[in-house]
């Protein structure tokens, strides 16, 4: 009887895409070879035939499938292995550009509904960045220098914000601090960074120069060439992204497609893989109200469920 009252509230969610009305009806199977059989629905107002986009709409895979991919792919495993794996298991093979493509668009799809969520955090945000090579154009010899620059909150974990850019100055870093103060507010009273000379001028005109002068916020320098120590969670960070791209020997293609493959293990950090520190998944502690909705064994297939109803 449980069953049958969850499909009804999922059946009650189902919109036409051509008139928004909620007025839909069964309308028979649409049989696909890849997929099996998908529900069609009709819409009473409009007439609207359609299949609702669950966020696979047009695949040729299933579901699980992709996701399987998304989950090897962070977890260590090349584009190339995870192929070899799938001729193993899936008689409809696909190519490792293939999956590659479903990295780079579900990591898109499903950060532009992690990068607005609100989040509870501490006192303390930790700010640097690493440098990571992207091969230049096959008919140019050498490698580009360019930067991942991410902050980590240090209660909880939880990556608040990172990007891959083509360099490391002012510009980049406010667009850093910039999404991690408008999810996290005026939570954070400490921001701890190395001595890069555009950090002190770039924390405080992103988090507003009133609140340094009123002693509200402070801004911690520690300079590991003085003998200062580090930022010691960020290192930790730095580590288990280093042990995951170590295998890519420099990014290929575009900065806007690496910051895309950065999105999605940031995804991976926060929502999928457990931190040995806590014990959890740190959007367990940023994101308390995510337990629910994430409680199944797939959570790469319920964010991306997720992202499509909150699009």
């Amino acid at each position: 009887m449980n069953n049958n009252k969850e499909k009804q509230r999922e059946y009650k969610k189902v919109c036409c895409p051509n008139c928004n009305s909620h007025s839909v009806v069964k309308r028979g199977l649409r049989q696909t070879e890849n997929r099996g059989k998908i529900q069609r629905f009709g819409c009473n107002d409009c007439g609207k035939r359609f299949v609702q986009d669950d966020g696979f709409f047009r695949m040729r895979n299933n579901p699980q499938k992709i996701t399987l991919c998304l989950d090897l792919f962070y977890r260590g495993v090349s584009t190339r292995k995870v192929q070899e794996h799938l001729q193993a298991f899936y008689p409809h093979n696909s190519s490792h550009k293939t999956i590659y493509e479903w990295v780079i668009k579900y990591a898109q799809k499903i950060s532009k509904f992690t990068d607005n969520l609100k989040l509870n955090v501490g006192k303390e945000l930790q700010i640097d960045e690493m440098e990571y090579g992207r091969r230049k154009h096959h008919r140019r010899k050498g490698v580009d220098r360019n930067w991942f620059i991410d902050a980590i909150d240090c209660q909880t974990r939880f990556m608040v914000s990172s990007e891959y850019v083509k360099q490391r100055k002012q510009k980049e870093i406010k667009k850093v601090l910039a999404r991690a103060k408008k999810n996290t507010s005026e939570q954070f009273k400490i921001i701890s960074s190395d001595g890069l000379l555009a950090y002190p001028r770039a924390v405080k005109s992103s988090f507003g120069y009133h609140r340094f002068q009123r002693g509200e916020i402070k801004h911690q320098i520690i300079n590991a060439s003085k003998d200062e120590g580090f930022c010691i969670m960020i290192e930790r960070l730095h580590n288990s992204i280093r042990e995951r791209t170590k295998t890519f020997r420099g990014f290929h293609g575009s900065v806007e497609s690496a910051n895309s493959v950065m999105k999605g293990y940031e995804i991976f950090y926060n929502f999928i893989r457990k931190h040995q520190a806590i014990g959890k998944c740190p959007y367990e502690l940023a994101c308390p109200e995510f337990k629910e909705k994430l409680n199944e064994p797939n959570k790469w297939l319920s964010l991306i469920q997720l992202a499509k109803q909150n699009n």
